[in-house]
């Protein structure tokens, strides 16, 4: 998938969305998804100016939004106005190396469990083969309040 594709699927727009494209994807088993790492993102004009390193809770949300594409398509369905899918938790969260401009991440999301619009993820994410942050992430679905 390229980012005009995920963006089918995901409501996220700059300087928010954090996919560059899919590599893979088994619907209702796992994805693979790319996020390119450049010194023109705009948090690293304050994280930090004079060492550049990617913040690990953009980390996560990118692992995030990798689920949310991987759920949307699982389903066979787009988002809605009316719902949208919330972080309601993220546990084992464990960062193991910085991810600095220059860096490729692959993101790497299998879906662990789904019952009644809670879902739970095993997520990881590497730079080369080296793994940079894991964590089991949590989402569920809400109205969106108007």
């Amino acid at each position: 998938m390229d980012v005009l594709e995920i963006t089918k699927c995901l409501p996220h727009r700059y300087p928010f969305l954090l996919i560059d494209r899919v590599l893979e994807i088994e619907p209702g088993v796992s994805i693979k998804a790319i996020k390119n790492v450049t010194i023109n993102e705009p948090f690293f004009q304050g994280h930090f100016p004079t060492y550049p390193v990617m913040p690990g809770v953009l980390i996560m949300e990118a692992l995030a939004q990798a689920a949310g594409v991987l759920s949307y398509k699982s389903l066979e369905v787009a988002p809605s106005e009316d719902s949208l899918y919330f972080f309601a938790g993220i546990d084992n969260a464990r960062f193991k190396r910085q991810v600095v401009p220059g860096d490729q991440l692959t993101l790497c999301v299998q879906i662990t469990a789904n019952k009644r619009g809670i879902w739970k993820y095993k997520a990881q994410a590497f730079v080369g083969t080296e793994l940079a942050a894991e964590a089991d992430l949590m989402c569920a679905q809400r109205e969106v309040q108007r």
